[in-house]
């Protein structure tokens, strides 16, 4: 594994340099905007999936190579690198802050699990279910930082249940007798949460040294040592993987859940303004019930696989074994040391709803919305007014009681800036930047007329198509770098086979989430994987079946109540004229 390392870090300064020679005929021989804006897509592309520059570095280059090529003034460049998506994810960041830092998170995952049971079938739900909750409104990254511990926690103590239902009881009625295991070890969370940033940072997951694959993922017979029984060991792969699979299954329900739905949104704000149907009501509309069924199936397959095929214990009540009393025990446990609510996690409550309910209820479609009210300036509020209008108090309203001497806010610029993803901003930016460029050299167009024999297929067969090319690349690649690649390749393919460009790209951008087969895929991924409970074939295995119920349901819904919500069955007024054949 170390001489494979080091053969690829000794590649990286390789493919930085030979791909832009190799690609370097496109400009220089065919000499058409074209043919230069294919050079720019390619070596990004190439870049993005490597990985061997950083992401938010390589989304920069339209800014260099744009300019120079006559393709777009610098100053136009320049515009696409901060829109209404980044003013949106300023305001979701705020309410982010405050509820990672008043401990909102953990207080709403252990109400959820304590309230749901402790036999291993209903904790998968319950942690399943939190953990897809909590990834609605921050980020998946975040959200596994957050749930992984608790689970963790659990975990050791099922390990250790059996060991101690045969003392006293002693440590059993303790709880959390292992130091290790408390979730307020500051160490330990301070040491977790700086692997996370680096994490994020990169929208990638780095590859644990030989040293750390040696301590956390050293081979375990599976019946001794770390695990007592083969049913410790699969319990502790399901809860494992439950947690990263429900964090993306819940990130696609809002808007804001995770950054390709972001990205597919501005897209759509910015290349079809008077498209007035893509909001967060009709979003959330659409996608709750996606997320329902998957969280539903993924758990009775993770069940099947990891737990058995006994739904009947699961979900029938029956008297509780040793395990599940102290398990049961060392949650509560963890809940009753919160304490009592405080006025920190009540305020930040409190703007949590208000601003869901905003975002409902600005234009849900079925009725006039607040925007209405503003109708001299129709479509200038969206969602991104109402996250700042909210993000603005957590820096106004006081955290403590007010006094002289001392005035403190829900969250300072410090705590903000700990959080703020500045290189997912930049990555979106140069995904902007790239749209706009193959939009106006005329590259899109190109591409969309050579995929127009995929016109002859059913709409239904080429969206299949679509969702499992791009569900292939982003198990390899960023989900945001592939979301940016494919949306200006697929919204003019549409048009030129008369399809609601709507019917095509927000399967697409839901398929863009579905990272759930290797450890790299994705950052929650990475994350559960440095547990040691899994290995990388087990994310394989498990990850083809959610991968495969993830697309089936996506089509489900977009051949059932998606087509009447979001009338993808015409060809809508809002885009170009092509063909007016309909779906």
């Amino acid at each position: 594994m170390r001489r494979l390392r080091c053969s690829w870090s000794a590649l990286k300064p390789l493919i930085i340099i030979s791909t832009p020679l190799a690609i370097l005929p496109l400009p220089l021989v065919i000499k058409t905007k074209e043919a230069e804006c294919a050079y720019v897509l390619i070596l990004m592309a190439v870049y993005w999936m490597t990985e061997v520059l950083p992401l938010s570095v390589t989304a920069l280059i339209p800014a260099l190579l744009f300019p120079l090529f006559g393709i777009m003034k610098s100053s136009q460049v320049a515009s696409q690198y901060f829109k209404d998506f980044h003013l949106l994810l300023l305001g979701v960041i705020c309410l982010a802050t405050s509820i990672e830092k008043w401990g909102l998170h953990r207080r709403i995952a252990l109400r959820l699990v304590t309230g749901l049971g402790v036999n291993p079938g209903m904790l998968m739900l319950g942690f399943m279910v939190g953990c897809a909750f909590l990834s609605m409104w921050l980020s998946n990254t975040s959200t596994v930082a957050m749930v992984m511990p608790i689970v963790e926690a659990v975990i050791q103590q099922v390990l250790s249940a059996s060991e101690e239902a045969n003392k006293d009881h002693k440590g059993a009625l303790n709880g959390i007798s292992n130091p290790a295991l408390q979730l307020e070890d500051i160490e330990a969370q301070h040491d977790q949460s700086e692997k996370i940033k680096s994490i994020e940072a990169g929208i990638t997951e780095p590859e644990p040294t030989s040293e750390e694959h040696e301590t956390a993922k050293a081979p375990t017979p599976p019946y001794s040592g770390k695990y007592r029984t083969r049913e410790d060991h699969m319990m502790c792969k399901g809860l494992s993987l439950c947690i990263a699979y429900s964090s993306s299954i819940g990130g696609l329900t809002t808007l804001s859940g995770t950054s390709t739905n972001l990205i597919f949104a501005e897209y759509i704000y910015q290349y079809y303004p008077e498209c007035t149907i893509v909001n967060f009501g009709n979003w959330f509309v659409l996608c709750l019930p996606i997320c329902i069924i998957m969280l539903i199936l993924s758990w009775l397959f993770l069940h099947w696989m990891y737990l058995g095929s006994n739904f009947r214990a699961s979900l029938c009540s029956r008297q509780r074994t040793e395990k599940e009393k102290i398990t049961a025990r060392v949650l509560r446990d963890h809940y009753n040391s919160l304490g009592p609510i405080s006025w920190q996690e009540i305020v930040t409550l409190i703007i949590f709803i208000l601003m869901a309910i905003l975002w409902f209820t600005r234009n849900p479609g079925f009725m006039p919305g607040w925007s209405s009210l503003f109708s001299d300036n129709p479509g200038y509020a969206t969602d991104a007014t109402v996250a700042l209008l909210l993000g603005f108090l957590f820096f106004l309203l006081p955290s403590h009681k007010l006094n002289a001497d001392h005035y403190e806010a829900l969250i300072t610029w410090k705590d903000f800036q700990a959080c703020m993803p500045w290189e997912i901003s930049l990555l979106v930016g140069g995904g902007f930047a790239l749209a706009e460029g193959t939009k106006i050299s005329g590259l899109s167009s190109w591409v969309a007329e050579l995929l127009t024999p995929l016109g002859s297929l059913p709409p239904l067969a080429t969206v299949t198509i679509a969702c499992l090319i791009v569900t292939s690349i982003t198990e390899v690649a960023s989900n945001a770098a592939t979301m940016t690649i494919f949306l200006p390749i697929l919204a003019p393919l549409a048009e030129a086979i008369g399809v609601n460009p709507l019917y095509m790209l927000i399967p697409t951008a839901l398929a863009v989430s579905f990272s759930f087969l290797l450890p790299v895929s994705n950052p929650p991924n990475a994350i559960v994987f440095t547990y040691g409970h899994l290995t990388s074939m087990d994310m394989v295995k498990a990850g083809l079946g959610v991968n495969v119920i993830g697309i089936l349901t996506v089509l489900l819904a977009l051949t059932t109540w998606g087509t009447p919500l979001l009338k993808l069955d015409t060809y809508p007024d809002w885009a170009p004229v092509v063909n007016s054949t309909g779906v």
